[in-house]
Parts: C-alpha cells; structure tokens; sequence
C-alpha cells in the first residue's frame, strides 16, 4: 500500500536558519558584535546585508500597528508586530545576500567565536549551539580556548583566527562565505509559445541550418551552460522520464512567466538564464557578455537596447532570489516577467537594439533570414 504523504515532492530553496546564507557571532559583548558588524556590512555594501539582532529593552509597549519609515533614499525604519518564526525569516530575508545574526540570542547554522577570556561561562552557557565555526576572533593577544571548547572541538585551534581588528581580513573571509554560495546558471530556452503572429512555430524556424531551438541550446551549451528547454506539459508521465532536457510547465497559462516559474519550481537554488527563440540575432558574444557582467547581488541582470525604455525580459539572467519576487507579483495578479524586473533592483547591460530584435511574422523571418545569411 503506498504511504500517504502531507507534501508535495519539491525541490526546496536552500536556506540555513533564518536565512540562504548566515553567520552568528556570539562570545563577545553584544556592542562589540555589532560593532564589527556594522564595520563589515560597511565594507561589504555591494552586497545586500541583513543583521538579526534582539532588543535589550526590558519593557516595550505591544505595537497595535506595524510601522514603516520610508526615506526618500531608500531607506526604512520597521517596527513590526511579528513574532520570531524561521520561515516568516527566511521570506524576509529572502533577499538577502547574507544575514549576521547576534549569536549571543539566536543560533546560526555557521558561527564566528570571539575569544573573550572574561565570557567563558557564556561560552559555556551556548556550547550546544556551537557546532559549525566558520572561523575565530581573538578579542586580545592573550584570549585563550576554553577547556569545553578544546574538549568539544580537538582541532579548534587550526581553525582560522583573526584579531578583533583585523577587520579587512574578517570581511574577505565573510565575502568568501558569500561567494561560495553563488548559484550556478543554467540554460532555458522557451519554446512552449503559440506564435500566432508567425503561423508556424518560431522554435522549429532555421536560421542556421537547424531548428531555431537546437541554435539557441547549443549556443547555451557553448558557453558552458547546462541547457533545458521550457515546454508545454507532458502528456504521460512516460513522456516525462524520455524527456530529461525539457522543463515542462506547472505554471499554466502565464507563458513566459509561467516557464520561468516553472524550471525554478524544479531547481530553485540555480539562476536561470533564459533566452527566446525570436531573437535570432542574439548571439554567442551577447550571451558572454551577459554572464560576463552577471551581478548576482541583484534580483537579475538583464539585457536592454539602447534605444528602449525597459529590459528585455527573455534575455536575462535570474537569479534564485527572482524566484520569490515573481510569485510576489502573481500573487497580486501579475504574469509579466518586465514588470517585475522594471520595478526589482536589476543590472542592465545596454547594447544596440538591433541586436535584439524580436522577429514575429512571416515577413520579418524572409527579411531577417537574408540578413543572417548575408553576415555567415
């Protein structure tokens, strides 16, 4: 008898705790851990940075709204009534390239240990939350390891360590931490559209001696992407196992929206490189360029004419955080990927609009066609 199961079988987006990647500092005062991290975030301001900290206030007033200060520069002030909750977290720091978390309160899934011979018994106190050091800071020249440091971590001592001013070092390693946890790209090419205006499938048009689908994933593929194409839905889970390069859609009809949210459903811990097959003059070197410039801090990097107002949303890299932003917007009732990278914090590359132009009716592929074998 098959067993009964409460979830769906998803793929999840990697998180640690609170967040996709984050660090507890504990060991030290806490003015002292925020001290350092305010002084890395600082160095570290490409990225985007969170800190997880607690208030130390013995008395508050329960909060009868939430609040928001918005300044004109970007920056708000939130008070909340929410209560601390790991998934509530993890969506508001969804975003977050990393989170410090004050780990003399809450425990990270990875922790900094500053070596303060006056908070042994602290130490003492969260040894069990202790159990992955990333690396230690020595407060002074002569903070020791504890004996139920020693004792619980025999090697502790080859650990990397730093002093409390080693500030510059402290931060690379901290970027190292973020750096390892960049998502790989991969390819996708749509081709699940109706291509009404064409009258014949714009996937299955040559160009280049082949189906327009198997250029573009070749071209995919020669820049070292592993390469999927976004299809219709199967019509037998049959077809399914024969179909190991194809991505069928489970968002229905959203179109591209709704392919692009699907291969995320499949791996959400991967950025999507997607590219249309209607763009025939987009071409091995615009696709470097794009993973050249890549900026995996934003929401996407996206390529955009020169002589146009907004991105193009089919030829874009998305990151995984792009994942959380777009079912934002279906929420709200939204299925255009444009909308959401015009209103998201996006890398724009420009380049020459005629690079990029769409070719949609029979006219366009005869005249594009007699350009493309003018240029071989």
């Amino acid at each position: 008898m098959q067993k009964h199961k409460k979830h769906a079988n998803l793929t999840r987006k990697y998180n640690d705790n609170f967040a996709p990647n984050e660090v507890a500092i504990l060991g030290a005062k806490c003015s002292i851990i925020t001290n350092l991290v305010y002084q890395v975030a600082k160095k570290l301001s490409n990225y985007n940075i969170g800190y997880f900290d607690a208030s130390h206030a013995k008395d508050i007033d329960v909060n009868t709204l939430s609040e928001y200060t918005f300044h004109h520069e970007g920056n708000l002030q939130l008070s909340t009534r929410s209560y601390i909750n790991k998934y509530d977290q993890r969506l508001q720091f969804y975003n977050h390239d990393f989170v410090f978390i004050n780990g003399n309160h809450y425990q990270g899934a990875k922790q900094v240990l500053i070596l303060d011979n006056e908070k042994e018994a602290s130490i003492k106190k969260r040894l069990d939350q202790i159990t992955n050091i990333a690396f230690v800071i020595k407060l002074n020249e002569d903070s020791k390891y504890f004996d139920c440091l020693v004792e619980k971590f025999p090697q502790i001592e080859n650990i990397t360590s730093y002093g409390i001013d080693d500030v510059d070092k402290i931060t690379n390693h901290i970027k190292n931490l973020i750096e390892e946890r960049i998502a790989t790209v991969k390819g996708l090419v749509l081709i699940g559209g109706k291509s009404t205006r064409m009258g014949t499938d714009k996937a299955a048009l040559n160009y280049f001696g082949k189906p327009q689908k198997e250029h573009i994933k070749e071209l995919l593929e020669d820049c070292s992407l592993e390469t999927f194409f976004s299809v219709q839905p199967f019509e037998s889970a049959q077809d399914e196992l024969n179909k190991d390069n194809e991505i069928q859609d489970t968002f229905l009809n959203l179109g591209p929206f709704g392919g692009i949210c699907s291969a995320f459903q499949k791996n959400p811990n991967t950025a999507w490189l997607v590219l249309a097959t209607d763009v025939p003059f987009v071409d091995e070197k615009i696709i470097q360029l794009l993973l050249e410039n890549r900026d995996p801090s934003k929401v996407a990097t996206a390529i955009k004419g020169k002589g146009k107002e907004f991105p193009e949303p089919l030829i874009t890299i998305y990151e995984p955080k792009a994942y959380g932003k777009l079912l934002q917007y279906l929420a709200q009732g939204y299925s255009c990927p444009r909308k959401m990278l015009i209103n998201s914090d996006v890398k724009v590359i420009e380049i020459e609009d005629n690079f990029i132009r769409n070719i949609n009716t029979p006219e366009e592929f005869k005249a594009a066609s007699k350009e493309i074998k003018a240029g071989l």
